[in-house]
């Protein structure tokens, strides 16, 4: 299957920069997945109109890191910017350093005077590097005072409230990018879901910067793709189950709760406590296998995200809704519109 089937032009102008006020102030697509029908909601918040009672929501409460350190190395001055990309043993990080010839291995590289330093201890390919950090007290607080949040390639504006880049419900640290979709909930929201009947659930996916990793082949079934963490709690097992069995839709909140889900019932049948690493690739001919529906943004031409949008709903469905989302001047990417696929 060619990449260039997920491809779409998107004036530059749609790429929401920042984020609404409003969280709930969002439009919403709502896409027919059977027959590609598309209804347009003027705010996020008429999504209680197409929930039940007895459906469940699953959501990703994973929150981000403010995982881009800016530094110096402690010899020379030179300025070192540093992306923080996965927790290896104890205060040992895989990090992506720019420039990353400055870095061998054994450099020194300090940040917010010194009360954050960092050892270079393995140097890998294309500006990877293994960093040993030092530091009084705990990391995360640390981190929190001197860290940046690592905002994707495609927004070019800084962030004056760096919480709008967190989920309300957001608790477990680890993610590289947010779960964008979950950005349009408030907390008055979720309980009025709850008010209706409707189970909200929560997974863990901690979101990689292979997210935002283009598809650099032709055919996609030769895209290699990038694993992240995940896991599922025996409380969102239960409750997941018990939907199931009562007839109840189980509609997920983003392609990373989608993955995880599917990920699961893959590998067990069902729905269980489960943790490790996932690399599923989601794409037309995907027989889903856990859930009915799912919220999602609107993703970037020739992505793997858009490829897991067209398993669900129909490549051609896909692609039209698409071509109206950008007719109607809908928002696009992290800090844009949603769409329910149901």
């Amino acid at each position: 299957m060619k990449v260039d089937l997920f491809d779409f032009h998107l004036p530059e102008e749609l790429i929401a920069q920042t984020p609404l006020e409003n969280r709930e102030a969002s439009r919403l697509m709502v896409l027919n997945k059977e027959n590609g029908n598309v209804a347009h909601e003027p705010s996020f918040r008429s999504i209680l109109q197409y929930v039940q009672a007895g459906d469940c929501l699953v959501l990703n409460d994973t929150r981000v890191l403010p995982a881009r350190l800016f530094g110096m190395k402690e010899d020379t001055g030179a300025k070192v910017e540093v992306l923080l990309l996965k927790q290896e043993e104890g205060d040992v990080w895989e990090t992506l350093v720019k420039p990353a010839k400055r870095i061998k291995k054994d450099t020194i590289v300090t940040f917010g005077d010194g009360r954050l330093k960092a050892v270079c201890v393995e140097e890998k390919e294309h500006g990877g590097r293994m960093l040993e950090f030092q530091y009084e007290g705990i990391f995360y607080e640390v981190l929190e005072g001197l860290g940046e949040m690592p905002l994707p390639p495609y927004i070019k504006e800084q962030l004056d409230d760096q919480e709008r880049y967190q989920t309300v419900f957001a608790r477990e640290r680890g993610s590289a990018a947010a779960p964008t979709a979950g950005l349009h909930f408030t907390e008055e929201l979720l309980e009025e879901m709850r008010a209706k009947g409707v189970h909200i659930a929560f997974i863990t996916l901690h979101v990689g910067l292979g997210t935002f990793r283009p598809v650099n082949v032709d055919n996609i079934e030769e895209h290699d793709m990038h694993a992240e963490f995940y896991q599922m709690t025996e409380e969102t097992a239960n409750v997941l189950n018990t939907v199931r069995e009562n007839g109840g839709r189980i509609i997920t909140v983003g392609t990373t709760s989608t993955r995880t889900l599917e990920t699961i019932v893959s590998e067990h049948g069902m729905f269980k406590e489960a943790s490790g690493w996932t690399n599923i690739f989601i794409y037309p001919g995907y027989m889903f296998k856990a859930i009915d529906g799912m919220l999602t943004n609107f993703h970037l031409p020739k992505s793997t995200l858009i490829m897991l949008v067209s398993a669900l709903a129909g490549r051609d469905n896909v692609i039209h809704a698409y071509e109206e989302a950008v007719k109607e001047k809908y928002r696009f990417f992290s800090f844009g519109d949603a769409m329910l696929i149901l």
